[in-house]
């Protein structure tokens, strides 16, 4: 039962920014970039009884994915721009987005170990 309603509550709130998105892009992109899963995915969190560290480590770990998302985002909305065909476009993105959450990855391991 809780997984069903997980499930209707975040359709609806995608349901209702996908509305929102076609009726107004631009308010429907600013309402889309509130960090809508993160806090759907917190809330569920919280409801199901984890403890606040847990709820803090996930939100570092957003925070830590959140350069990706920006390249994804900027990559795609560039590659669209230019008429590059949609599914190329998502395919170039999530592909930017790895690349930089490998890069960060071996980046941030790097320096961290200089300080042990």
């Amino acid at each position: 039962m809780s997984f069903l309603i997980k499930t209707t509550v975040s359709a609806l709130v995608i349901g209702l920014v996908t509305i929102l998105a076609k009726h107004s892009p631009k308010y429907g992109g600013i309402v889309a970039a509130l960090p809508l899963v993160s806090l759907l995915s917190l809330f569920w969190l919280k409801v199901q009884g984890e403890q606040t560290g847990n709820l803090s480590k996930f939100l570092f770990g957003v925070l830590y994915g959140l350069p990706g998302t920006i390249i994804l985002i900027l990559i795609v909305a560039v590659a669209l721009k230019h008429s590059t065909p949609f599914f190329l476009s998502i395919i170039m993105g999530v592909g930017g987005w790895g690349l930089l959450l490998f890069l960060q990855k071996f980046l941030l391991s790097g320096l961290f170990s200089r300080f042990q």
